[in-house]
């Protein structure tokens, strides 16, 4: 009798183990893809975000004029937008309680900022650890398909008496194809872990750099007014 020795012959030859590994494998490596297609969508967006909206800022336009066109469309911000209406909010709000107190009012406005940036981060960095366990496990996952695929491929050679090649590769290649999968599933999900690591922390030194920077100009601004009144 002739093994099928296609692909899907051998899944359909494999035992009903072999199977939930493959299936699980094949689950694992279109959950990755989806996760990492919309990851590049996410990030790439970020940061022509940060670019865009520093090329604004530094442009010299007016702060009041900025936050004001901001609030309109609040629900829609993102990225430097949040962190810089969470803190201009926050300083104008502070201005007019403690304006005598300019380190009260500059506390207030970068722990707001703080929050906003912690709250972008966490959009930034959502599903990164699902990509991190997928890359991690689906190989494991595969070689406990082939060590029992094998061990079953042995099992059956013990049971005759004259055991050919043509009885067991069957059963030896269809162990070694869970293994192929665990590694086709966890190669490009290392790879896109790895990539948007590196994008998400280049994004939030971005953001960083940002508050840092409107801090200062903020608190100019608060010893200006200080002075002033």
């Amino acid at each position: 009798m002739e093994a099928d020795i296609s692909i899907i012959g051998l899944f359909l030859q494999a035992s009903i183990l072999v199977k939930f590994v493959m299936l699980t494998l094949l689950g694992l490596s279109v959950m990755s893809w989806a996760v990492i297609i919309q990851r590049s969508r996410l990030l790439s967006a970020a940061k022509k975000n940060v670019l865009k909206f520093e090329d604004k800022f530094w442009s010299g336009v007016d702060l009041n004029k900025l936050y004001k066109e901001l609030s309109v469309r609040q629900d829609s911000n993102s990225g430097l937008e949040t962190l810089f209406h969470a803190g201009f909010k926050e300083y104008a709000r502070l201005s007019k309680l403690n304006s005598k107190v300019p380190d009260a009012v500059m506390d207030g406005s970068y722990r707001a900022m703080r929050v906003s940036l912690s709250r972008e981060m966490e959009k930034l960095e959502t599903h990164l650890p699902l990509l991190a366990t997928i890359g991690s496990t689906s190989p494991y996952i595969g070689l406990f398909g082939t060590v029992w695929g094998i061990m079953n491929s042995f099992i059956a050679i013990g049971a005759v008496e004259n055991a050919t090649l043509a009885m067991v590769a069957p059963g030896i290649a269809e162990a070694l194809i869970a293994t192929a999968m665990g590694l086709f599933a966890a190669i490009p999900a290392v790879i896109g872990y790895n990539r948007f690591t590196t994008l998400v922390d280049s994004v939030e030194m971005s953001y960083a750099n940002f508050m840092e920077e409107f801090s200062s100009i903020l608190h100019r601004q608060a010893y200006s007014d200080k002075d002033e009144s």
